[in-house]
């Protein structure tokens, strides 16, 4: 979350934040996104789109903010309006390249996911493609940010706002807010940016920030036992070893798998257990699938996922409310067994104010970064063998510039040593689960795309539940 000065003008970005910002160190940028399928018999009206687009992009004050990184003694960067904020140098349209598929579509998504974005301008792109050749729609809308403009929940909240109309609940029931600084009247020809903060102003600024920090010392102090308890309190040692850890490269590939959410969320209640606690499961068994294939078999594969620290009324601020939860998700025995051991997990694990494990996270991450070291550490570490993200969509159908939206795909970058991460995101009833790969060190994409299939159809037939 920003941190606003006393003065009311300086937005510091929050120490999650900063987190996301120098853990920025690998070969593909830390991005965030999702591709937004357009539903329809014929082309959308693109320029009913572009128009759109340009109107509600534009509408949030964030993104028309670039990133300022002070000179040292001067405090964490702050967002600054930008005078010469365009929208056309963030907004593009393309056409599908032959064949024209939905594949052909998510790689220009994963092109756009992996190639950076200039720190000199606001931190995010969009592409309206068009020309799809899928019987479900023949446009889709492409949006990237860097992870420091947002966690999974910020994203969405920008999301949420780019479709028509602006109340949106998730699959929990719960409202999606409009982002901070949202402005709902069309957008203005023209911004009154604001003027740069002086040096003075800067210097006073962060002295009033570190104190506060020093007045928050003990809170953190009496959060550690919770942070040191949703990480699993250092239990169970390292993470096996396993092809799949291995020093990332510059590329990456996709595979998507849809699944009945009611389907999924019937089966984790038979067992008690969460959806997420589902998707763990079916997550390693589709990676244990495939490790077997290369004559490997561990007893275990230890999966990280998010755990939101967001308060009941931030869900529309942008920034990062984050930590982190290792789980160790045994591969041996039936769905129901391995649910119910995932769920015993997780339940330990979590305290009754999620996401404490944040501060220690981050505060190890600025060490190793100040010390020039993260991304040798990142390269290595023994700590987690795959991530997980989960995030609750849109509840109902949505409709962007008169379409309906037939699917929404999360897009995140696997960094570090971590050759295949999963992020899933329910809308409408069905859980998308996206899947990417450095293809140099996981080239059996497709396979395990199939084997994730697998695993879900067998949890749904274990629980004894059909399938949609």
């Amino acid at each position: 979350m920003a941190h606003s000065s006393r003065i009311g003008r300086i937005e510091r970005i929050g120490a999650g934040d900063l987190t996301e910002l120098v853990s920025d160190v690998g070969p593909v940028p830390l991005h965030v996104g999702a591709a937004i399928f357009l539903a329809g018999d014929v082309e959308p009206d693109q320029a009913a789109l572009q128009a759109a687009l340009t109107e509600r992009l534009t509408g949030i004050r964030r993104l028309r903010q670039r990133l300022s990184e002070p000179a040292f003694g001067l405090g964490r960067p702050y967002w600054l309006d930008d005078e010469h904020f365009d929208v056309d140098t963030h907004l593009s349209q393309v056409r599908c390249p032959a064949p024209g598929g939905r594949d052909a579509a998510m790689a220009l998504a994963v092109d756009a996911l992996t190639r950076p974005l200039p720190r000199s301008r606001p931190l995010w792109r969009a592409i309206l493609v068009t020309g799809i050749a899928d019987p479900h729609g023949h446009a889709a809308l492409v949006m990237v940010m860097h992870h420091v403009l947002a966690d999974g929940i910020g994203g969405l909240a920008v999301l949420a706002h780019l479709v028509d109309g602006a109340d949106v609940s998730d699959e929990r029931g719960r409202s999606i807010p409009a982002p901070g600084g949202y402005q709902v009247s069309p957008r203005p020809l023209t911004y009154q940016a604001s003027a740069r903060p002086r040096t003075r102003e800067l210097l006073a600024d962060n002295v009033i920030d570190r104190l506060r920090s020093l007045r928050r010392v003990p809170q953190s102090v009496a959060n550690l036992p919770a942070a040191w308890s949703e990480l699993g309190r250092g239990t169970g040692g390292r993470a096996p070893r396993c092809s799949f850890n291995a020093p990332t490269g510059d590329r990456r590939v996709v595979g998507t798998v849809e699944v009945d959410l009611d389907a999924i969320r019937s089966v984790g209640r038979r067992w008690g257990a969460t959806v997420n606690d589902v998707l763990l499961v079916a997550t390693s068994g589709a990676l244990a699938d495939i490790l077997r294939t290369r004559g490997e078999y561990p007893a275990e594969l230890v999966i990280s996922v998010p755990v939101s620290a967001r308060g009941a009324n931030a869900d529309g601020e942008l920034g990062n409310q984050v930590g982190v939860m290792p789980v160790r998700v045994p591969l041996a025995g039936t769905p129901a067994q391995r649910s119910v051991s995932v769920s015993r997990s997780t339940r330990a694990q979590k305290s009754s104010v999620r996401g404490r494990s944040a501060t220690l996270i981050g505060l190890l991450f600025d060490v190793l970064a100040a010390i020039r070291i993260f991304r040798w550490f990142v390269d290595r570490q023994r700590l987690v063998n795959s991530f997980l993200s989960n995030l609750p969509g849109p509840s109902s159908p949505l409709r962007f510039a008169g379409a309906s939206v037939s699917a929404i795909v999360p897009l995140i970058v696997n960094t570090g040593n971590v050759g295949v991460a999963f992020v899933a995101l329910s809308y409408a009833g069905t859980l998308t689960v996206t899947i990417i790969v450095d293809p140099e060190l996981v080239p059996e994409v497709r396979e395990l795309t199939e084997a994730l299939h697998d695993q879900f159809q067998a949890i749904i037939a274990a629980g004894g539940t059909s399938a949609r």
